[in-house]
């Protein structure tokens, strides 16, 4: 593992989790520890010492608000955070918490003392991993050991990964993403993997060409911002083999440039958190315009119709749902919440609408949760998105329902313009009447200066909301 300070070999990582185990053991009295580091070879080394001695990891989100960290400080009960004082300055906010563990202050030299790694059934907790809180406070998703065994065997069953393999790992390790596949996959399956703290173009672009990372995972935004790195070209992206998005879906604007300057095809994948987190993955081999791929092994899906709750064929949109063994246990302190995301035959409602091609390939095509009702017909979000990202002004767009006396609803659309161009809203509401149904055109187009994002650069339309 390569990160921005140094280097470490298996043994290293092992060893220093080593020292942190036997410092979790002496220090932390609760059963969850928590983990607030920069994404990092320390992200591993302090979760592996978490579960030597039987704790829950709580990977924790440092780009929250102060007071929705300490909510999920509060909320997993924890006593200890192990931390850096240099993420501590960064972030201008230290939590209240019992004890801070600080990595700068420990001593790693020396041989550990010998640690006897406890033993964990597949239904014990690995994690709690809390949502990015896009809608109320953030829910701590309950994720076993055998959760994240699956998932990660899942993954490698799936697409053939060498030890040769190298991956680029831009995702935040406190994200089910960037803990699952950029973090326990490579560690289970050899592979070299380069961390970078923060993801700025330029700095992708140099890790790029020193380190020739064959797979590289990312959300659209960043594949959006990689287009501005302006000394990129398609022999930085020749080692590449395999390149993912996730998140959510990447918008056609941002695929077709990416194909044509850089001439490297991305491949969508498909997961949540409360799915450890992949469930399909676009091979290259299969790829597809929006396509976010097969089921990956073990994980069964369907298609369920909104109002009649029955299962539909291929070619029709609805609920997706899900179960497998990646799927999690549950919402951590509420049972309500757990029994309604789960059918009583087991399957998990993931909220998201999608529909299935002859080929079993999956298309997600909106949010149930956001989903528009503009004079009794069902609008997403997403299809208005789309269609604006593909005039040549704007950047990105995020699309929400304002209520109307007359049609219940009716679309606002946020837009964020390219450098350089100028905010039209006639324009745009033109474009939109070329090539939508009218009840699907926005009643109003604001301009932002920047759209509102999470930790994970999802746009954030609860924040959109109260704009209105």
């Amino acid at each position: 593992m390569v990160d921005d300070r140094k280097s470490y070999r298996a043994a290293e990582i092992l060893v220093g989790a080593m020292h942190l185990a036997a410092l979790i053991r002496a220090k932390c009295e609760t059963a969850t520890v928590g983990v607030m580091v920069p994404t990092s070879g320390a992200f591993p080394m302090a979760a592996l010492a978490g579960w030597m001695v039987g704790k829950t990891v709580v990977p924790l989100n440092y780009l929250l608000k102060p007071e929705e960290l300490q909510y999920v400080i509060d909320n997993c009960e924890t006593d200890t955070i192990i931390t850096t004082q240099s993420l501590l300055d960064a972030t201008h906010h230290t939590p209240r918490v019992k004890r801070l563990l600080k990595l700068e202050e420990q001593d790693f030299s020396g041989v550990p003392e010998p640690v006897r790694p406890l033993t964990a059934d597949d239904d014990d907790l690995a994690v709690l991993l809390y949502t990015s809180g896009t809608s109320g406070k953030p829910k701590g998703v309950m994720l076993t050991h055998g959760n994240l065994w699956a998932n990660v065997r899942q993954v490698l069953q799936w697409i053939e990964l060498l030890p040769t393999d190298s991956i680029l790992g831009v995702l935040p390790q406190f994200h089910s993403f960037g803990l699952t596949v950029l973090t326990l996959l490579p560690l289970a399956g050899r592979m070299k993997v380069t961390y970078p703290a923060r993801f700025v173009p330029s700095r992708i672009v140099k890790l790029i060409r020193e380190h020739r990372p064959t797979i590289m995972v990312a959300i659209p935004s960043m594949y959006n911002a990689l287009l501005a790195a302006k000394d990129a070209g398609p022999e930085d992206f020749a080692s590449m083999r395999i390149v993912v998005s996730g998140g959510e879906p990447l918008p056609d604007a941002v695929a077709a440039r990416f194909k044509e300057r850089f001439g490297i095809t991305i491949n969508e994948g498909y997961g949540l958190t409360e799915t450890a987190p992949v469930t399909n993955w676009c091979r290259p081999s299969e790829s597809r315009p929006h396509s976010v791929g097969r089921p990956l092994p073990d994980v069964q899906e369907r298609i369920i119709d909104l109002n009649a709750g029955i299962a539909l064929p291929w070619g029709h949109d609805g609920e997706v749902q899900v179960r497998g063994p990646n799927v999690m246990r549950g919402y951590y302190k509420l049972a309500k919440e757990t029994e309604s995301a789960f059918t009583r035959d087991g399957f998990f409602r993931t909220g998201d609408i999608g529909r299935f091609d002859a080929e079993g390939h999956l298309y997600i095509t909106g949010r149930l949760k956001e989903m528009l009702i503009v004079g009794g017909e069902n609008v997403f979000p997403r299809e208005i998105e789309e269609v604006l990202n593909r005039h040549p002004s704007v950047k990105d767009s995020g699309v929400i329902g304002t209520k109307d006396p007359m049609r219940g609803e009716l679309p606002l659309a946020f837009v964020e313009m390219n450098e350089g161009q100028v905010f039209d809203e006639k324009a745009l509401l033109a474009w939109c009447r070329q090539h939508l149904a009218g009840y699907k055109v926005p009643s109003e187009i604001r301009v932002l200066e920047a759209l509102p994002r999470n930790a994970t650069g999802k746009i954030m339309r609860r924040e959109l909301k109260t704009l209105c």
